[in-house]
């Protein structure tokens, strides 16, 4: 994708987000290179670090728009229901984000970058502080109770990425308690499946 040169500096880091989000989601922090970002978005790599200082800065942002997106779309569900309604609502609104994988990874991406960086582990560590804010806000459970509906939505992230459900047997089945959240991870896993294979199909020529 090339970006027009009359783009603002503000439409430039929205292309660059967009295109750090299916890079990192691809090979994580340490597996990303600048240069792969840059060629996506159409700018140059100096120009990339106009736009976000360090390479670092670049996986943060890209991390809080993902979370940032999670926090809307539960937000939006939770809004003006009662308690069991708007449980039900923002889990099904997080199980609907799943089927996106590249925001899954990201995410997945972020937890395993934040042991060997602070700045990482803070930015994660927001994402959950807001969603534990917004529960408690949009419903009366207790600390038990947020704690088990955080569990399951880390379980669905791990089940949807190593695609668990594929394996017809008990113990693996098990893991999943309701049909509304085993249809999710499925259609989660699929969506990733649907994009590895994607990647390992060549692009064809264009003809110049």
């Amino acid at each position: 994708m090339m970006v027009s040169s009359r783009m603002t500096a503000s439409e430039r880091r929205t292309a660059v987000l967009a295109a750090a989000i299916t890079e990192f989601a691809r090979a994580g922090y340490a597996g990303t290179s600048t240069d792969a970002i840059a060629t996506r978005a159409g700018i140059s790599q100096p120009y990339l670090f106009r736009l976000f200082g360090t390479k670092k800065d670049l996986f943060i942002a890209t991390y809080e728009l993902v979370s940032d997106r999670i926090i809307a779309a539960m937000t939006r569900a939770g809004t003006g229901l009662g308690n069991e309604e708007a449980v039900v609502a923002m889990s099904g609104a997080y199980a609907e984000l799943l089927q996106d994988p590249e925001l899954l990874q990201v995410q997945l991406h972020g937890f395993a970058a934040a042991p060997g960086d602070p700045d990482i582990a803070a930015t994660c560590r927001r994402t959950f502080e807001v969603l534990w804010h917004l529960v408690r806000e949009r419903t009366d459970m207790g600390d038990e109770e947020i704690r088990q509906f955080f569990s399951m939505g880390m379980m669905m992230n791990v089940m949807s990425a190593i695609d668990l459900l594929s394996v017809n047997e008990h113990w693996a089945q098990s893991f999943c308690p309701t049909p509304e959240k085993l249809t999710a991870i499925r259609a989660a896993s699929q969506a990733i499946k649907d994009q590895r294979i994607a990647e390992l199909v060549p692009t064809e020529e264009v003809p110049a």
